[in-house]
């Protein structure tokens, strides 16, 4: 059995009274999660939606109670940092990755940001060690498989594209993704909202068969994977 976490970060709801304000990205990634739970329906799934229900800034006191040591907290301490402990607990249990992102200003939304300042904690998900000489953080989570579904109201943000160097939401996703243990990452991107037109119906069309096909395809292997073990295991 493995653990699904899906993060969706849309300020907008997946489905409105007007269609046209319909969050794209939750869509799709809706499509996938669907498409996984048909497959492997006793899979642990765990749903977070930061759009709705952003996680709270980091302020001084939660950078001061990082830095006490953990015998040391105070209990204010201790609370100021429960949020964070219970959303890198659901990172480190899970096995595959989902978050959804449209594109804000060509970067990620600050409920968003916010989600992953609250995870990407020292002695937590990485250490430090001057000893590695100039790359002295090294994460401590591994063999998580992440897939990124992103919306945009533009195109051509991906490498070599026209708009490559304004694209900062996927590169800082999969920087980022480091530090949630990934190893693997697919992406998924709808784009031309703004456009309108038959490329923008096309993209979110080819993005929720992606998104289809990819969960179909690595829940299967998934699948295959827990068989060989069951077979080992006898």
């Amino acid at each position: 059995m493995s653990t699904l976490l899906h993060i969706d970060s849309s300020v907008r709801a997946a489905n409105n009274e007007n269609p046209d304000h319909d969050s794209i990205s939750k869509s799709i990634a809706r499509r996938y999660i669907d498409t996984w739970q048909q497959n492997r329906p006793e899979d642990d799934y765990i749903y977070r939606d930061v759009g709705m229900n952003p996680p709270d800034f980091i302020s001084q006191e939660w950078i001061g109670a990082v830095f006490t040591p953990e015998e040391k907290r105070t209990p204010a301490q201790r609370e100021i940092l429960a949020l964070s402990d219970t959303l890198i607990a659901e990172v480190a249990k899970a096995d595959v990755i989902l978050i959804s992102s449209p594109m804000y200003n060509y970067g990620m939304p600050a409920h968003l940001k916010a989600w992953f300042d609250q995870i990407v904690r020292i002695d937590k998900t990485f250490d430090f060690d001057l000893s590695r000489g100039d790359f002295p953080l090294q994460p401590l989570l591994s063999g998580k498989t992440l897939i990124i579904v992103t919306s945009s109201g533009e195109f051509g943000f991906e490498k070599g594209g026209i708009r490559e160097d304004s694209g900062h939401l996927t590169p800082h996703l999969r920087t980022l993704s480091k530090y949630l243990g990934v190893d693997t990452v697919y992406e998924i991107a709808a784009e031309y909202q703004e456009f309108g037109d038959e490329r923008h119906r096309m993209s979110v069309a080819n993005a929720k068969h992606r998104a289809e096909s990819l969960a179909l395809e690595l829940s299967v292997s998934a699948l295959s994977r827990s068989s060989n073990h069951e077979i080992a295991d006898v």
